[in-house]
């Protein structure tokens, strides 16, 4: 496959990545952290991240914002349940845990 070919690819699959993200707003971003290591704001922070080595200027909120199809406040405010201290909790005791592979 040649690299034209293999960019177009990854480009689709994240973008029907985020797509699946803005449309399951029920899953809170830390039961992704729990399950996955990573969460909406980590590909925000990923997506800023790769636009900075580019030479390009993307604030934090500007990268959310194309990650969560809206203004992440407005998100928050829309999408977020509860205090997520539970799962904040659960969080925290899985990074303590050592990895086994």
């Amino acid at each position: 496959m040649d690299d034209k070919t293999r960019t177009e690819l990854e480009a689709a699959a994240f973008r029907r990545l985020v797509q699946h993200l803005r449309e399951h707003t029920d899953v809170q971003n830390v039961d992704l952290m729990n399950l996955a290591g990573f969460c909406r704001n980590c590909l925000s922070k990923w997506y800023r991240a790769a636009a900075e080595e580019r030479g390009l200027a993307l604030s934090d909120p500007q990268a959310r914002e194309i990650v969560y199809g809206m203004p992440y406040e407005r998100w928050k405010a829309q999408h977020q349940a509860g205090d997520g201290i539970p799962a904040l909790k659960a969080l925290a005791e899985a990074r303590a845990k050592p990895h086994r592979h």
